[in-house]
């Protein structure tokens, strides 16, 4: 269930989003909210200009907060983030222990938070996460969707 703060922090993963066009990145953007709301973490996407195939908004993100807060384990954080994360991202938000995951929009070709896979909500692994979708939805497709529509024949 969206919390109130949910909308106002996509907007602050959509501003990071709009920085991965600067360089022709995919704009993806994600924040990590630690245990009072405050931004502990931010990222986009920076796999063109890094050339660098893990630069990934979320991975950004959460290796920020985690610097931030001195420890691995963000059990106590949020992960918002503008577009449902790949197989690599929702890994690392298990991994970091991640209790809940707020995304924009669904990502139905290489999704792994309930779309082509459920990394995240996995009985298999020792960490599952909680999952609100279609936050802002309807601003982050358009993001997305305006991009490609550039960088197609």
């Amino acid at each position: 269930m969206p919390l109130p703060a949910d909308a106002a922090a996509m907007g602050l993963a959509l501003d990071e989003a709009r920085l991965a066009l600067l360089t022709a990145d995919v704009p993806v953007g994600a924040v990590v909210l630690g245990p009072s709301g405050e931004v502990v973490g931010r990222g986009h996407n920076t796999r063109e200009a890094a050339h660098d195939p893990t630069g990934h908004a979320e991975v950004h993100a959460l290796r920020g907060a985690a610097s931030a807060l001195g420890r691995w384990r963000l059990d106590d954080c949020t992960l918002v983030v503008t577009l449902e994360p790949c197989l690599m991202c929702a890994g690392a938000t298990v991994l970091a222990r991640v209790p809940r995951l707020v995304l924009g929009a669904w990502d139905p070709k290489a999704g792994a938070c309930g779309s082509q896979w459920d990394v995240v909500r996995d009985r298999r692994l020792n960490h599952r996460v909680e999952v609100v979708g279609g936050v802002r939805a309807d601003e982050c497709s358009a993001l997305l969707r305006a991009f490609f529509e550039t960088h197609r024949t």
